[in-house]
């Protein structure tokens, strides 16, 4: 297994759940120029799998070149991407506190589907899984609601909540991996390593 790699990831979570692995990593982020965010738009017609599998090929790809046109020391570079979807509705990170109390409470009474897609590669070799996992959610009162989204955390996050956080309280049930609902799959992140060893 390689010493060290690079995560080309915002989320602290991503990081922590490396570290839990032990393995060592470096970050390496989007700079100003780079429109990160225009890799996430979604393609009509295009299935949640599809859509998340593609969304990590694609930062895998930009941040490969980033590495190279930054003249950094080679390593393989690890990019994900989790999904919320209900059906074949996909719910990305909430606009705004408006869009994130839509989006809970289209979840609330409901189970819907996480999916994190999970790609580690170097400029001659690519290993890419997925996991999926279902969550249900308790029903939520519009004080409830309110008041998660009040606390900020549904910001920045798929389907407007963090499992790790205060929505716990509303989750009765998770059938997959806790770690890939919070963002990056430990046991898919380990085998993947391993292959590219």
């Amino acid at each position: 297994m390689y010493p060290s790699i690079y995560l080309a990831s915002q989320s602290p979570r991503r990081s922590q759940l490396l570290t839990q692995l032990g393995i060592s990593h470096e970050l390496l982020l989007a700079d100003a120029q780079e429109d990160a965010e225009s890799l996430e738009e979604h393609i009509l017609g295009e299935s949640p799998l599809q859509y998340v599998q593609r969304v990590t090929r694609l930062k895998l790809e930009a941040a490969l070149k980033r590495l190279q046109t930054r003249g950094l020391p080679l390593a393989p570079v690890l990019c994900a991407d989790t999904t919320v979807a209900l059906g074949n509705t996909i719910y990305a990170k909430p606009a705004d506190a408006e869009d994130a109390a839509r989006m809970l409470r289209a979840l609330s009474g409901h189970t819907h589907v996480v999916l994190t897609a999970v790609a580690i590669g170097t400029a001659d070799q690519y290993e890419q899984a997925c996991s999926v996992s279902e969550v249900t959610f308790a029903a939520m009162s519009n004080a409830e609601i309110c008041e998660y989204v009040d606390s900020g955390e549904p910001m920045g996050k798929a389907g407007a909540y963090a499992v790790q956080g205060g929505a716990g309280a509303f989750i009765s049930r998770i059938n997959g991996s806790y770690t890939g609902i919070m963002g990056l799959p430990l046991y898919e992140t380990a085998q993947l390593l391993k292959k590219l060893a």
